[in-house]
């Protein structure tokens, strides 16, 4: 069985940990007996500078295509004017448009060892393992109008937030059955003491909850999230919100796990086998160091593993080699070590085994 991958490595450190990312990949796909067919292409900074824009009609068309799409990250202080026609993050965001992925799945699970990774106290760790879904294709990013405004001398900027009842209830869904096959709880996040697009939100997840009876849900406004993610964060199983609420939740909750090098996310929904990406950023500041931890990068292609290709016993045994990785002392220098990332890459590699995975 043969799988295509697209691989945007993008800008930054985003070259690096995809690079070690594929290298994972493969020794996984031969511990499985399935072959995996690369193509890189240019997104962001990199492609703006090649192509004169963030990603291309032919790249999209080929990720539309691929079993899979991973992606390592965008931007940089190069592209960072923001009042220019052209940004890095118009890539990405044309990216999951055109694929359609609607869904952003974000683990955040703490590992003992790395507790002391993180600055909240230990007791406050102890048995996180949250899932965080945000909808991605609505919200403040896509609404329109959107724009600047000028008035009787003065200037202004509108941004508009607009959700369709479609957009939240297929999210919601997802989250539902992703809470039906964890631990039964479902928390949804929005601001429905203040907006409408939350009053519609919270009005939709009532009428989905009752396709799953087995699955406990609670409604939470977004500053009461915001809090409980650093006070009482093992109280969470799934997470659903709205776009902004989403990206804003999972940097705080990188927080937990001790770094962002970290984290996974896999964005699944429309064409395609999904979209594959650490949560961090470009990283510049130590782009082409070497140092960069790959194991948000790692951990995003074993989520592959599982939702792309359906190898769920492959994903196990990245994520186990990864955890005894960490259990074992291998360390980067975002977690108090001295691991290249050339070394945490292959201190995973000397511990994949299909054989061990449970």
């Amino acid at each position: 069985m043969t799988f295509t991958i697209i691989v945007l490595p993008g800008d930054g450190i985003g070259p690096e940990v995809t690079h070690a990312a594929r290298q994972v990949l493969d020794a996984a796909a031969a511990q499985t007996g399935i072959e995996i067919t690369y193509k890189e292409r240019l997104i962001g900074g990199c492609a703006i500078d090649r192509l004169g824009t963030a990603l291309d009609e032919a790249t999209l068309a080929e990720c539309q295509q691929a079993d899979a799409v991973l992606l390592g990250a965008v931007g940089g202080p190069k592209w960072d004017d923001p009042t220019a026609p052209v940004r890095p993050e118009q890539g990405l965001l044309a990216l999951r448009k055109g694929l359609g992925v609607f869904a952003n799945l974000r683990p955040v699970r703490v590992y003992p060892v790395l507790v002391d990774a993180s600055p909240l106290r230990p007791e406050r760790l102890q048995g996180v393992d949250l899932l965080v879904v945000r909808e991605l294709t609505g919200g403040l990013y896509f609404g329109e109008p959107k724009g600047r405004l000028r008035q009787d001398g003065r200037e202004g900027a509108v941004d508009s937030l607009v959700y369709w009842d479609y957009e939240i209830e297929r999210v919601v869904d997802l989250a539902f059955q992703l809470a039906a096959g964890r631990r039964g709880r479902l928390a949804s996040v929005d601001k429905a003491n203040v907006l409408e697009t939350s009053r519609l939100w919270r009005q939709i997840v009532q009428q989905v909850s009752r396709r799953y009876p087995q699955v406990q849900v609670e409604h939470v406004l977004v500053d009461t999230a915001a809090m409980r993610l650093v006070t009482s964060p093992a109280a969470f199983d799934v997470i659903v919100t709205e776009n902004m609420f989403g990206d804003i939740l999972t940097d705080e909750a990188a927080v937990l796990a001790g770094s962002m090098g970290l984290l996974p996310s896999a964005s699944l929904g429309g064409r395609g086998g999904g979209l594959y990406e650490p949560i961090h950023g470009s990283a510049p500041d130590i782009a082409g160091q070497g140092i960069a931890n790959p194991l948000g990068a790692i951990l995003s292609a074993a989520l592959l593993l599982r939702y792309a290709l359906k190898q769920e016993k492959a994903a196990r045994a990245v994520e186990q080699a990864v955890e005894r990785a960490l259990q074992e002392g291998c360390r980067t220098r975002d977690l108090g070590g001295s691991l290249s990332t050339r070394a945490m890459t292959d201190a995973v590699l000397d511990r994949l085994s299909l054989e061990d995975s449970f």
